[in-house]
């Protein structure tokens, strides 16, 4: 919808006007700061105008007729606008005018695909300037998922955005849980990145109204899986018998001790180990997700790591701290590291950030304000949805408790 919306009458004077006889009254729209004229076909004196008003002076029959005149085309006006909203055109100053007359709007049909590539197509342009690699492959995923979409529920490659409703963002939501097989907090993400293109349509006035009006988009809470102290000590003095397991062994216990997300590893430059204030090691980073800098104390578990692959050739090739694999082979590794070390969990990268911020930080008495600020979070939430409480913290803070009540 516009933002602003006006209009008024006035009396033009002509290239050929003398200062005598009568001027033309013109209605003037304007939209959005831009303004089109309507001629209303009527001259008037403006010795009899009143131009605060925008309508002619007196009480003669003469000036009644006029105006009423002059109301009837405001009405008109205000109809034409209406027209618009009606029928999801843009109201634009324009378009009012082309209403006003009697003609057809003539718009430019918008297609969801075609936008959605252009966008993503943009957003390529951006990669390493505005957008992480990972922000782009998220969003190619959501078109790809769109078009499958389309596809299956349609039977066609693209469709006219002005089809675009909150059914169709129900269907959407209903096939990605129920033939994609997403869970509920993945198929909000999908929609989420969705729903970007499409705010790009309404504020271009491409879309008279948002499709997820009044579409819930909550994530729901889960549980945040960590290591114990007892399986980061098992998993650290487990023996393996390839290299392969080693070496993923000993880089997933690096992000136990440092709280970095697998991307994070991987650009990892032995020019950000460095001295801090204190004297110690410092790592000093900025995170790829949300390029903000993470500075870390590095503890002696994670020095020694470090210290292990110094000369390994790939970190002397690309002077990379630690010679990381491609995170589907992690993953992968990790599987085979849980079974050998019997745990019940499954294991994923990203767990070692859990454990670094609940098993290794907050359990000792690490404040939280300090682990959000090495872990790189924008606020404290985050960091409260990632570092969990452990019951074994709680049992030592409700002890203390219990020592005044006895």
């Amino acid at each position: 919808m516009e933002k602003s919306f006006g209009l008024f009458f006035h009396l033009k004077t002509t290239k050929n006007y003398k200062g005598v006889g009568e001027l033309p009254i013109y209605l003037c729209v304007t939209v959005d700061k831009v303004s089109r004229e309507i001629s209303t076909k009527r001259k008037w004196d403006p010795a009899k105008w009143n131009s605060d008003s925008g309508r002619a002076d007196g009480k003669t029959e003469n000036v009644r007729s006029l105006n009423s005149y002059l109301d009837l085309l405001q009405r008109k006006v205000y109809e034409a606008r209406q027209q618009l909203l009606h029928h999801g055109h843009p109201v634009t100053a324009d378009n009012v005018k082309t209403v006003f007359y009697g003609q057809e709007i003539k718009t430019h049909k918008y297609m969801l695909m075609e936008v959605f590539k252009k966008h993503n197509d943009q957003m390529a342009e951006l990669v390493g300037l505005e957008y992480a690699p990972g922000t782009l492959e998220r969003f190619q995923t959501a078109y790809r998922h769109t078009l499958t979409f389309l596809q299956w529920k349609y039977k066609v490659d693209d469709i006219d955005i002005s089809k675009l409703d909150y059914e169709f963002i129900s269907e959407y939501e209903f096939w990605i849980k129920s033939v994609r097989k997403c869970n509920h907090n993945s198929t909000i993400k999908y929609l989420t990145n969705f729903r970007k293109v499409i705010n790009r349509c309404v504020r271009h006035g491409w879309l008279a109204k948002d499709p997820f009006a009044n579409f819930k988009m909550t994530l729901r809470e889960v549980e945040r899986i960590a290591l114990t102290e007892t399986e980061l000590q098992a998993l650290a003095a487990q023996q393996f018998p390839t290299d392969r397991l080693r070496v993923v062994r000993d880089i997933f216990l690096f992000s136990c001790y440092t709280g970095l997300a697998y991307a994070d590893v991987k650009k990892l430059k032995r020019s950000e180990i460095i001295i801090g204030v204190d004297g110690e090691q410092w790592l000093v980073s900025r995170r790829q997700k949300t390029d903000i800098s993470a500075r870390i104390p590095l503890l002696p578990a994670a020095l020694t790591i470090i210290s292990k692959y110094k000369d390994h050739p790939q970190c002397q090739d690309k002077d990379q701290v630690l010679p990381i694999l491609s995170n589907q082979k992690m993953n992968a590794y990790l599987k085979e590291i849980a079974d050998a070390c019997r745990m019940q969990k499954t294991l994923t990268y990203h767990i070692a950030r859990h454990t670094f911020a609940t098993t290794v930080t907050l359990t000792n008495g690490v404040p939280i304000e300090t682990v959000s600020k090495m872990l790189g979070h924008r606020n404290l939430r985050t960091t409260q949805h990632y570092a969990k409480i452990l019951d074994k913290k709680i049992g030592e803070d409700m002890r203390g408790l219990k020592s005044k009540f006895i």
